[in-house]
């Protein structure tokens, strides 16, 4: 018995448009990888000639880059017409100005301006003007100082001077008429006996003292000090001082030292004042200075405890 071949291709038909279809995506793709290589050839390429061909050529314009205009119009300015502004522009001074101005007068206040309501004076009583009236003095200055002054002190025994003797009359015989006599109080009536002789008043020396070397006293005493004075000319080249200030007289330099050591009176227990006159320009002023510092940072820091107080102080050396 003969065996039956069969045939698969022959079985199952080829559609008769199935070739077209294929090719057509077989050349699409080619084309596709074609245009990929042709791309990725032209991205190499501008990449490789990028850095040249990037940069940008600029081309100088001809003529000038800017022109005033013949009649730009506006208003002049005030700056010119100057002869500085010609000199710098033409290189030569400019010629007389055609026209001098003056400048305007000052504006003054005008009359509702000057013009002010005046305050309404306080009603005084009758007791009141005459205690303002009592008040008012027209005696001199020196004459009211001298009398404030003499209130202020204790009152001393007044010396009466005696009175001139007249040797004429006292030759002269007497022919006046005698004095009645005098009636002599018994010891009977009560006080005459048992009142006390009035004390004599002490006699109080009045010495007045000046007003800085008191508190200077006081101040030496509150801390401690015999002498808190130092002279200027034992001061050696390169010590360490503070600046306190400069005044027009020693007594004024005293004073500030004084107010300044009893406002700091922690800090200026081992400093020695330093008042030293120094001329300037014709004039005569004293510099008031401490010192008795170990160096420039002992200077710094008590420099800094016064100027956080609101006092003036300035680290020096001395020369």
């Amino acid at each position: 018995m003969a065996d039956v071949e069969f045939d698969t291709r022959a079985a199952h038909g080829t559609p008769a448009d199935g070739g077209l279809t294929s090719g057509i995506i077989h050349w699409f793709g080619a084309l596709s990888s074609i245009a990929l290589i042709a791309g990725l050839a032209i991205w190499g390429y501008e990449l490789t000639v990028r850095d040249a061909g990037s940069v940008p050529v600029v081309k100088a314009l001809e003529g000038p880059s800017r022109v005033q205009p013949e009649d730009p119009g506006g208003q002049l300015a005030s700056h010119q017409g100057l002869a500085v502004n010609n000199v710098q522009s033409e290189g030569e001074a400019e010629g007389p100005a055609p026209q001098i101005v003056l400048a305007p007068s000052p504006v003054d206040l005008a009359q509702s301006d000057i013009i002010v309501g005046a305050a309404p004076a306080p009603e005084l009583g009758a007791s009141s003007a005459a205690a303002l009236n009592n008040e008012i003095r027209t005696e001199p200055i020196g004459t009211l100082n001298a009398a404030l002054a003499d209130a202020k002190q204790p009152k001393a025994p007044a010396i009466v001077a005696p009175e001139p003797i007249d040797l004429g009359a006292a030759a002269a015989p007497a022919v006046a008429a005698e004095p009645a006599p005098m009636e002599a109080i018994a010891l009977s009536v009560r006080g005459v006996n048992a009142s006390p002789r009035p004390g004599l008043r002490p006699q109080v020396a009045q010495v007045r003292f000046d007003q800085s070397e008191a508190v200077s006293a006081a101040v030496a005493s509150a801390l401690g000090l015999s002498s808190v004075d130092l002279d200027p000319g034992s001061l050696e080249p390169g010590t360490r001082l503070v600046q306190l200030g400069a005044y027009d007289s020693r007594e004024e330099a005293v004073a500030a030292w004084d107010k300044i050591a009893l406002q700091f009176d922690d800090y200026m227990d081992d400093k020695k004042r330093v008042v030293q006159e120094t001329q300037s320009g014709g004039r005569s002023f004293f510099r008031l200075r401490a010192a008795g510092f170990d160096g420039l940072s002992s200077s710094r820091r008590f420099c800094a405890v016064l100027v956080a107080e609101g006092a003036g102080c300035i680290p020096i050396l001395s020369r």
